[in-house]
This record gives structure tokens, C-alpha cells and sequence, in this order.
């Protein structure tokens, strides 16, 4: 196993941190809020490279299933039971996939970046909508087909985060090549 350097480690915990704060920052609705959490998980991503980008997601997700309130709804160890949870860990794949990306791009442009971003938040969709189904039919019993986890697990939300996605992409293509350029980041050969 590798040893983490420290300022790995301290920026996976401030990215564990940003997600928490993330979460309450959001416009309740009746299922699944929107939040600033796919904002910082994807930065994770994009700034700390995919492994430790996914580290400081399951951080924020050990942290709120050992029982501190961080989670949009909550936390503790039975919040895995919510159907909202699937949303969470998508946004761990989210932060490895574009992450991933980032740490092995030769040149940015908004395109590129945009369309990593939009898989990365169809990794959230495809884990938090399927988990939402989950729940909702087998757990909870609920008389619900996938067609309608759909339609109230990811067609509300999509718009608002594709314009997330853009704002995203705009802001890391500004910043990344600066961030590179001055060493804290790796560059790309």
C-alpha cells in the first residue's frame, strides 16, 4: 500500500469537508435536494486526481455513516437505508472518473471537460437513481417502476446540473492550467 503524502491528506480531508458543507447548501425538494455536492465532488476530481478524489468522497461518506449529521438529510449508519443514498456513493464514482481524466489530459478545452463532467454526473445518476429504486420498491415496498424512479430521481435535477456541469467545466478550464503552470498539479506530458 502506498503512504499518502500529508498534503494529500490534508486536501482529501478539505474536500471531504467542502462536500459536507455542499450539502447544506441546498434547495430542499421532495425527494432529493439540490445541492453544491456534485460542485465539490467533481473539483475533488479534477484537482486531487481520481484515486484521491474518490478517497475524499468515501471520507465524507464514513464520516456521515459514523454518525455526524453531514448528509443533506442527516447521517448515521441506517441513513444507508434512505433513498437518497445512492447519490452519495455516485458521487464517489464521479470524483474517481473525473478525476481519472483529468490526471491523464493533454489539453483542455470546455468540450473535453464538459463531457467527462456529464459522465461523471451520469455515474451519480445511474448509482443514485437505481439505488433510489432500490429502496423505494424492495425495501420500502413501494409500488414503483424504474420508469418512475426516473422521472422523480433525475428529471427534475437534470437541467440544474448540466448547467452545474458547464459552470464547472468553464471555471476548471480557467484554473487548471494556472494550477499546473505553478506546480500543484501534476503537469500532463
Amino acid at each position: 500500500m502506498t503512504k499518502i503524502p500529508l498534503r494529500s491528506m490534508l486536501l482529501i480531508s478539505l474536500f471531504a469537508a467542502l462536500t459536507a458543507v455542499g450539502a447544506f447548501i441546498k434547495i430542499p425538494t421532495p425527494i432529493v435536494p439540490f445541492t453544491l455536492q456534485f460542485f465539490f465532488c467533481t473539483f475533488a476530481g479534477l484537482l486531487l486526481g481520481g484515486r484521491y478524489g474518490l478517497y475524499s468522497q468515501l471520507l465524507y461518506i464514513f464520516i456521515g455513516l459514523i454518525g455526524l449529521p453531514i448528509f443533506a438529510g442527516g447521517g448515521g449508519p441506517t441513513y444507508v437505508l434512505q433513498p437518497t443514498f445512492g447519490y452519495l456513493l455516485g458521487f464517489a464514482i464521479c470524483s474517481l472518473v473525473v478525476g481519472q481524466y483529468a490526471a491523464t489530459a493533454m489539453k483542455l478545452s470546455f468540450f473535453r471537460l464538459f463531457s467527462v463532467i456529464t459522465a461523471g454526473l451520469l455515474a451519480v445518476y445511474i448509482a443514485g437513481v437505481g439505488y433510489l429504486y432500490f429502496i423505494l420498491h424492495f425495501y420500502l415496498a413501494k409500488d414503483l417502476s424504474l420508469y418512475q424512479a426516473v422521472a422523480i430521481g433525475f428529471l427534475p435535477y437534470i437541467t440544474f446540473d448540466l448547467l452545474q456541469s458547464a459552470a464547472i467545466a468553464y471555471i476548471a478550464l480557467r484554473i487548471l492550467p494556472i494550477l499546473r503552470k505553478n506546480g500543484f498539479l501534476p503537469e500532463n506530458k
